[in-house]
């Protein structure tokens, strides 16, 4: 297992390729987490070797698993990624490595269906599927030839599956930024005459308020794309009356299922249906269940939805009960999420069922331990008051814990 923690760059999509051809095990790590969090991944994960931005490094050494870094260190002398690219002749020979489509491929972190993270187990097999699957989606949305901005995450599977593996697969052009800033976005656009955007709704929130501040020409923009988190309605109409050129799709995904599950394939479908997240991509079959007993629903009833395809995880890394829990023994995946699906095959997400919010694409626990969160020991006789109040692109997530004599707060 090599465990890599790294902002985006060009070597990321390296990294994980290489790793993955000599049959060994990816897994990625966001680089803001704490060295606390990063020990208990590696540790969970198994890993046996670490690749590193050389920022992160100190994250990593109390772990005591080996590491290079991705770039080359002026301090130091440890060997990085770029200096074995260097040093490479032009024909390596590397030692052939038998993998099976079964084998797992990568171990990607997420909360699932409770509040506590666990290693989302994905196959070779998971990852080919989707692959072609993004392949189908660029033959059928004629974005064979668009220039790509990509500014989301790749530890995450949103990421990692676009643009870490996916449009390199596809060979359309991608432009890179390493961290995300709004305007930098904005003068990339320009610049280099993106078409196609794949985003998140606090960035299509922010062009809708600050794009036509900042004066910077997007003509040459013709898609947007919304994944990781919900877009509400009212968000994506002002953003079509502001951008009537730009075609504007919703999907849903879940990393158990390597990625997508759902798409527009037509900008007409989606200005019809602009609460719901598309249709189900090739591959897969659904079904919405009654989260009381368990029965199918008919159209246009709420319940649980429920996926199968190709792209749906082995399981969770050394966690039978939370596996058995999350696929049955047919093979379908219980996502958590309330939805219903209309007569003409289009998904909608209601609510989630499960005890996690979605703040600018991450998992948030609605409930959070106030001894291990804020470190304080709680009287009950006694009251507690503590906001966390996040603002990113206008959107508020606040939280509060009261006692049992709490004052009557608003």
């Amino acid at each position: 297992v090599v465990f890599v923690l790294s902002q985006k760059s060009t070597l990321y999509s390296a990294i994980c390729l290489a790793v993955l051809s000599v049959g060994a095990v990816l897994t990625t790590a966001n680089p803001i987490n704490t060295a606390t969090e990063i020990a208990k991944q590696v540790h969970d994960s198994g890993a046996k070797l670490a690749i590193s931005a050389p920022e992160e490094l100190h994250k990593l050494v109390p772990t005591g698993v080996p590491t290079i870094l991705t770039s080359h260190c002026s301090d130091g002398n440890m060997l990085s990624v770029e200096e074995l690219i260097k040093g490479c002749c032009t024909s390596p020979e590397l030692p052939q490595v038998p993998v099976a489509q079964s084998d797992t491929a990568a171990i990607l972190y997420s909360s699932g269906t409770t509040g506590v993270s666990k290693g989302v187990v994905l196959t070779h097999a998971n990852l080919i599927s989707i692959m072609r699957l993004l392949l189908w989606s660029a033959d059928v949305s004629g974005s064979q030839d668009d220039v790509f901005l990509a500014f989301i995450p790749m530890f995450h599977i949103y990421g990692l599956v676009f643009f870490g593996l996916g449009l390199l697969c596809v060979g359309v052009t991608t432009i890179l930024m390493q961290k995300y800033d709004f305007q930098a976005m904005l003068d990339a656009i320009q610049k280099h005459k993106v078409n196609n955007l794949p985003a998140v709704p606090p960035v299509i929130l922010a062009l809708v308020k600050h794009a036509r501040k900042a004066r910077c020409d997007l003509s040459s923009l013709r898609r947007v794309g919304s994944g990781a988190a919900p877009l509400s309605k009212e968000v994506a109409q002002e953003f079509r009356r502001m951008f009537p050129w730009v075609e504007l799709r919703q999907g849903y995904g879940l990393t158990e299922s390597s990625g997508g599950a759902t798409f527009f394939p037509s900008d007409k479908d989606a200005k019809a249906h602009p609460d719901s997240c598309g249709k189900l991509i090739p591959t897969f079959c659904a079904k919405v269940v009654d989260i009381e007993t368990g029965k199918p629903l008919p159209p246009h009833k709420e319940g649980e939805l429920w996926f199968k395809s190709p792209t749906i995880m082995k399981g969770y890394l050394g966690n039978l009960e939370a596996t058995s829990a999350t696929i049955d023994s047919e093979g379908w995946l219980r996502t958590g999420d309330l939805g219903y699906i209309d007569e003409n095959g289009f998904v909608y997400i209601v609510e989630r069922i499960k005890e996690l919010i979605k703040y600018n694409g991450y998992q948030v626990l609605k409930v959070i331990a106030v001894q291990f969160s804020i470190g304080i020991s709680v009287n009950c006789s006694s009251y507690i008051y503590q906001g966390i109040k996040l603002l990113v692109s206008g959107d508020c997530c606040r939280t509060g814990i009261c006692g049992a004599k709490s004052p009557p707060y608003s």
